[in-house]
């Protein structure tokens, strides 16, 4: 395993109501110096991404809009993780307010990165199932649409739907799905 680089200092360059960007300088092992940029949360602790399983044979999907791509997206319900909150709680918590059900059994799959390059940000991908009615206000500026799809075709979702880019809902359902061929429960009934 490579040493890793000494921070030389680090400063603030800009930063917004979400996020700050910090210009940190590095001496790599071979004595090479170099400034990087990375960008990092305002307070936020990490994020979660759910997948709901309805019941055995489908997880539910959300419609919603996202202005980086300037389109309507199909994903997962998924937010940050609070202040004092746990990845247990934010993931029932977002459930609640973006989908109307909370989960009696919440299984954490894995924590995953988005460009580690520049970003320190980490996603707990989280399966839910045992779902539950209940609703709780969320900060969606309009309605979510919930989507019904059933689990024997996750791989024409993953593969073939156009709507459906975002890399952390693919690799939480990548996972879903081989967390739930290994305890033989993957949609396919007959």
């Amino acid at each position: 395993m490579p040493k890793k680089p000494d921070i030389l200092d680090s400063r603030l360059v800009a930063s917004s109501r979400l996020f700050r960007i910090e210009a940190v300088n590095l001496r790599f092992s071979n004595g090479v110096e170099v400034e990087y940029e990375r960008l990092k949360g305002s307070g936020v602790i990490g994020a979660v991404i759910v997948v709901p399983l309805l019941d055995a044979d489908t997880v539910l999907l959300i419609r919603e809009y996202g202005v980086g791509l300037e389109r309507y997206e199909l994903g997962l319900p998924k937010g940050r993780v609070e202040p004092g909150e746990s990845f247990e709680e934010a993931s029932n918590r977002e459930l609640m307010e973006e989908i109307g059900y909370g989960a009696r059994r919440l299984t954490p799959l894995r924590a995953v990165s988005l460009a580690p390059g520049y970003l320190g940000h980490r996603t707990q991908i989280v399966l839910a199932e045992d779902l539950y009615e209940k609703r709780l206000p969320g900060d969606e500026p309009e309605p979510i649409e919930v989507v019904p799809y059933p689990l024997a075709k996750l791989d024409e979702l993953l593969l073939d739907e156009p709507d459906f880019t975002e890399g952390r809902s693919i690799a939480a359902l990548s996972l879903a799905q081989r967390h739930l061929a290994r305890l033989g429960r993957n949609g396919n009934r007959r």
